[in-house]
């Protein structure tokens, strides 16, 4: 028997099957929410008569989800993943009920804040239960599984959400989430006791000290929060106020900039070896892909005539291709773990330079989508791996934490990314040219070259 039929034999049956199928139905269960409020939340500021809300029912969980992350990793290394994910659970429930029985706009955004919160919390305490559940040979199917968890729900999640809202009304969509967590928490409930039970390792006084920065700078991800609420809002104003809303976004780049001096690692900013430096490559990636992905369909409808259904592919193209490569890292395929990851930023650069010849020349509209699959390939063999090499890197005293940190600084990466990449479209708003679409890809490209390079510093140190 193979080693791949072993792995994949331990990975589904016996002991780690009901952990597996409890992750599944939980990240499954995220990803449909995920796709579903945007179908939805059209439908329900019209029914409130609040369309000014729009902006902020979207922005509120990107703020909520930041802090926290901070939250999360300091709770999961102080007190294990449990307590962690119960609330994260708890959360979430609470945020469908209150979106689900709304009566106006302010339950709907504070659903929509308390969904952030369960977000990330539910991120970090999953990837600790992970690290002390499964051992490293599982670690990466395991990830390459949560990945293929988003193809259904990014193929099928809107459609299924206009089919409840038009026939059952919006209200079931969120109130049907609450219904389906139940089996996916009874199904997590042996790995928890099991991690309930486990012994906890000795605090050396380096993990003493750290949890200790690590708690004083939880204000800072608190004021990153606010920045990256304002940012998003500021984005949305930039065409009627210009100014003012250029303003707030400077701004607000400004705090998070400062902010995540405090909260990430030391050496981010320099890509030090070891743990920073896979900080760095995935925010790095993160921005180039994330940024590049948004514009893509704008730029197809306005520049190449897509109809908005043919422009939408490229999610599903994003979707399929992304848990391909997922998938691909997940085989035993002998490589070194730093190298499926320097490919995967590789196919990446290259992906975003073809799908750059969108914008820049008169090449046909399919080839350049080609490239966009490419770049879906090797953002799932590169982000699949850093979540390993994110866990090789850490303990149990600080899985949370260095969980925490990657989210976080993608976040705010690709915050900052869009809130930049916005201005430029909003000052060119009456009439944007294709340099602009050109200029914003073309730019991921750079930063994913940047991670390449930066990706060979992801080893110990």
């Amino acid at each position: 028997m193979s080693s791949t039929t072993e792995t994949r034999l331990r990975l589904f049956t016996g002991q780690h099957l009901p952990l597996v199928l409890g992750v599944i139905g939980l990240v499954t269960l995220g990803a449909f929410e995920n796709r579903a409020v945007g179908t939805a939340l059209p439908t329900m500021v019209r029914e409130f008569d609040a369309l000014g809300s729009f902006g902020l029912a979207n922005a509120a969980p990107s703020a909520s989800y930041l802090i926290s992350l901070a939250i999360a990793g300091l709770w999961s290394d102080r007190r294990g993943p449990i307590p962690t994910l119960r609330a994260g659970a708890i959360s979430f429930a609470l945020a469908q009920l209150l979106v689900g029985t709304a009566t106006g706009m302010p339950m709907v955004v504070t659903g929509r804040l308390l969904s952030g919160l369960a977000e990330g919390l539910l991120d970090v305490s999953l990837m600790v239960l992970v690290a002390r559940a499964l051992p490293a040979v599982l670690r990466p199917r395991m990830f390459s599984l949560f990945a293929a968890m988003w193809i259904l729900p990014s193929v099928l999640g809107p459609v299924l959400t206009g089919v409840v809202t038009e026939q059952f009304g919006w209200r079931w969509v969120f109130l049907g989430a609450v219904v389906l967590l139940i089996p996916s928490w009874l199904l997590l409930g042996p790995a928890m006791r099991q991690s309930a039970t486990a012994v906890a390792p000795e605090r050396t006084a380096e993990d003493i000290a750290e949890l200790a920065a690590w708690r004083a700078a939880l204000p800072w991800a608190l004021a990153a929060s606010v920045a990256l609420f304002s940012m998003t809002l500021a984005g949305d104003h930039l065409e009627a106020h210009p100014f003012l809303g250029g303003t707030a976004v400077v701004v607000a780049v400004a705090v998070l900039a400062r902010a995540a001096v405090r909260v990430m690692p030391a050496g981010l900013f320099v890509a030090r070896r070891g743990f920073p430096a896979v900080v760095a490559v995935r925010a790095l990636g993160g921005v180039a892909f994330t940024v590049a992905g948004a514009y893509l369909p704008l730029l197809l409808t306005l520049q190449h005539h897509f109809s908005p259904s043919r422009a939408g592919v490229t999610l599903s193209i994003t979707g399929v291709c992304w848990a391909f490569g997922s998938w691909l890292q997940g085989r035993d395929h002998g490589i070194d773990r730093v190298t499926v990851l320097r490919i995967g930023l590789a196919f990446m650069t290259l992906g975003l330079l073809v799908t750059s010849l969108l914008a820049w020349t008169a090449a046909t509209s399919w080839i350049a989508l080609v490239g966009w699959g490419l770049g879906g390939i090797g953002m799932g063999l590169s982000s699949s791996s850093l979540s390993v090499l994110t866990l090789d890197l850490s303990d149990h005293n600080n899985s949370g934490r260095n969980s925490s940190a990657g989210q976080m600084a993608t976040t705010m990466s690709v915050a900052t990314g869009l809130a930049i990449s916005g201005t430029l479209l909003a000052f060119n708003a009456d009439n944007p040219r294709p340099w602009v679409f050109g200029s914003i890809i073309t730019a991921g490209a750079v930063l994913a070259l940047l991670a390449f390079l930066a990706a060979p510093r992801s080893r110990r140190a």
